[in-house]
């Protein structure tokens, strides 16, 4: 009998995510398959949502809002910063990625936005916050998660 898709269960997937337009923005067709523990939060809550009850060999198109995706954009996250901001950087361009720690101590991804004499635009926000998400998903496998993998919130 076929395990349906819910917490502590392992599934591995393979996936096609693209914007609106048709554009693709990650994929897994030419790599390995995606696993995950789902009920862990190691996906995107709509995503994890869409795939409750599934089993092995399904498969599904589903398209995530903004709310059950990376969020909004979020305007309190994207500032003006001064160029010295920078240290050890002898170029700062639009479309730079830069990892920052927060105020807690965590790594948090900015994107340089743009550059204006001394000042530079940086964007805190997910790359994909405020985008509806496109995901072509294929359900290869569904199994128990062990012990291990439960405790660590993870697949091993």
């Amino acid at each position: 009998m076929s395990l349906l898709i819910g917490d502590n269960l392992v599934v591995t997937m393979h996936y096609k995510l693209t914007d609106d337009e048709g554009k693709i923005l990650d994929s897994s067709e030419e790599s390995k398959p995606l696993s995950y523990l789902h009920g862990a939060g190691n996906i995107i809550p709509g995503l994890e949502k869409a795939l409750i009850g599934k089993v092995a060999g399904d498969s599904l198109q589903v398209k995530i809002e903004p709310a059950e995706g990376y969020g909004e954009i979020r305007p309190e996250l994207i500032q003006k910063v001064k160029r010295e901001a920078f240290k050890g950087v002898d170029t700062v361009e639009e479309g730079m990625v830069f990892e920052a720690k927060t105020p807690d101590g965590s790594q948090q991804q900015i994107i340089v936005k743009g550059v204006e004499g001394d000042q530079v635009t940086i964007d805190a926000n997910h790359p994909l916050a405020g985008m509806a998400l496109n995901f072509d998903i294929d359900i290869i496998g569904v199994r128990e998660a062990t012990a291990e993998e439960v405790t660590h919130g993870h697949v091993h």
